[in-house]
C-alpha cells in the first residue's frame, strides 16, 4: 500500500471511520448474517494455511540469514511434538505460551545471536515525532490525495471485518461449554472498540490495521474463559512491555514471534 502511495496513517483513520459507521448502523451484525458457515469456515482454515505456511518461510529465511538452517528446521519439529503433547493431555491452552519459551530456548541453545537492545522507557506519545517530515518514519501527515490513495484499501479491511468476527463467535462457540451465549462476543459492539483503538493507533504511530484477531484471542478460547478477561491481561502485558522495554526485543525475535503466529493464531485457526 505505501509502494502505491498510500499513508498508514490516512489508512487507519479511514478504518476507523467505516467501522464506526458500520457499527453504529448496525451494519456489521447485518453483513456477518449475510456470511455463512461455509464461507466463514473456508476462510479461516485459507488464512490458517496461508499464515502458518508465511510464518516457517520468515523463519527458514532467518536461519539462512545467520547461516543457521538447521535452527528452523529443528524449531518446528519440537514446537509440533510440544503441540501434539499439550492437545493428547488436554492443555491445549499451554501451546501458545510453552511454544514461545521452546522456540527461543532451542534457538539459543544451538547458539543463535540474540541481544536486548530497547531500553525502559515510556514510548514516545508526540504523534508529530511519528508522522513528522525528518523523524520516524518520515511520511509526515497525510494529505488529501492520501486519503483517496487508501480508499479501496480501507473499504476492503473492513468488509472482511464481518466474516472475520463471525469467524470468531464460531470459534467460541465450539470451544466454550454450554450456556455460555452471553459471553460470546458482540459484533458490533467489537467494530466499535475494534474502531477507537485504531484511531489511537494511527495517531500515535501504528501502521497496522486491527480486526479482532489478537493473539490473547485464542488462548482465551481455548482455555473457554471470555474474552474480555483475556483483552484486560493483554493490555496490561502490553503497558508493562512498553515500559520494561527489554521484552520487545524479545517479543519480535524471530523463533519466538514465528512460534507464537504458527500454534497460537494460525494453526488453530
Amino acid at each position: 500500500m505505501v509502494a502505491a502511495g498510500g499513508h498508514p496513517m490516512a489508512f487507519g483513520l479511514l478504518i476507523r471511520a467505516f467501522g464506526l459507521l458500520l457499527a453504529i448502523s448496525k451494519g456489521g451484525s447485518v453483513l456477518a448474517g449475510l456470511t455463512s458457515r461455509g464461507v466463514c469456515g473456508g476462510l479461516l482454515l485459507y488464512l490458517g494455511f496461508i499464515g502458518t505456511t508465511s510464518q516457517v518461510k520468515k523463519l527458514f529465511a532467518w536461519a539462512e540469514g545467520i547461516e543457521m538452517s538447521r535452527i528452523a528446521f529443528i524449531i518446528i519439529l519440537s514446537t509440533i511434538v510440544l503441540y501434539a503433547l499439550s492437545e493428547h493431555f488436554k492443555k491445549r491452552w499451554l501451546a501458545v505460551p510453552l511454544s514461545c519459551l521452546l522456540g527461543g530456548g532451542v534457538a539459543f541453545a544451538l547458539g543463535s545471536p540474540f541481544e536486548f537492545k530497547t531500553v525502559p522507557g515510556i514510548p514516545n506519545m508526540n504523534p508529530m515525532y511519528w508522522w513528522g517530515e525528518n523523524t520516524e518514519w518520515m511520511l509526515g501527515l497525510p494529505t488529501l490525495e492520501s486519503f483517496i490513495v487508501v480508499l479501496p484499501f480501507a473499504i476492503l479491511a473492513v468488509a472482511m471485518w464481518s466474516p472475520d468476527f463471525l469467524g470468531h463467535q464460531v470459534f467460541q462457540i465450539i470451544s466454550y461449554p454450554a450456556r455460555t451465549e452471553k459471553v460470546q462476543m458482540n459484533i458490533d459492539d467489537t467494530m466499535t472498540s475494534a474502531s477507537i483503538r485504531q484511531t489511537f493507533g494511527s495517531i500515535l504511530g501504528g501502521a497496522n490495521f486491527t480486526s479482532s484477531w489478537g493473539t490473547y484471542i485464542v488462548p482465551a478460547a481455548i482455555a473457554k474463559r471470555p474474552i474480555p478477561a483475556g483483552a484486560i491481561l493483554t493490555t496490561l502485558f502490553c503497558v508493562i512491555a512498553s515500559i520494561w522495554g527489554y521484552p520487545m526485543d524479545l517479543a519480535i525475535w524471530q523463533p519466538v514471534l514465528c512460534s507464537l503466529n504458527c500454534w497460537g493464531v494460525y494453526s488453530i485457526a
